[in-house]
């Protein structure tokens, strides 16, 4: 799928067209044949591409709890410089993998367990995020000089500087 993802990406884009088409009527005016076709379509790819239709882009990292059999992933994933975290047991080779979380990958707690501290971490860390970006808002605010202000003239090219009057 990653290696591919230009042609999921169109996949999705159909499935969205088919819903649009759906809810404005038109699909409604099709013949009872096409409409079947259509449905039977729409239903293959919700079946297929239903769990990433918002991917917009390739996963800046790929988090893979089996790495016997998601082999594949791994293998895209590495083909495409995409960092890997993984869950590796002991029967696993963690050569390919880029982040290394030794747990049996066979336990539903051991997942959970680690999901658990993994979102957290990535909470925090959008929280954090969020913080910095509030404080730089203000300052980039204060940096402006207050003195000049810029006005295009039409027709002239490049902006002038114009000394600001005090209003009376």
């Amino acid at each position: 799928m990653l290696t591919n993802f230009p042609t999921i990406r169109k996949a999705v884009k159909k499935m969205n067209t088919i819903d649009k088409m759906i809810e404005d009527g038109t699909f409604d005016t099709l013949a009872k044949r096409e409409r079947l076709q259509v449905t039977r379509q729409r239903a293959k790819l919700e079946k297929n591409l239903g769990s990433i239709r918002d991917l917009s882009r390739l996963p800046s990292a790929l988090f893979v709890v089996d790495v016997q059999k998601e082999m594949n992933a791994v293998k895209e994933a590495n083909r495409l410089n995409i960092p890997v975290i993984a869950m590796v047991d002991t029967c696993c080779d963690p050569t390919p993998i880029d982040y290394v979380i030794p747990a049996n990958d066979d336990a539903a707690k051991s997942i959970a367990y680690i999901m658990e501290a993994l979102c957290g971490a990535i909470k925090e860390g959008l929280d954090e995020r969020k913080i910095e970006k509030e404080k730089e808002a203000p300052e980039q605010a204060e940096e402006k000089p207050a003195g000049k202000k810029l006005r295009a003239r039409k027709g002239a090219k490049p902006a002038e500087e114009v000394a600001e009057t005090p209003a009376e």
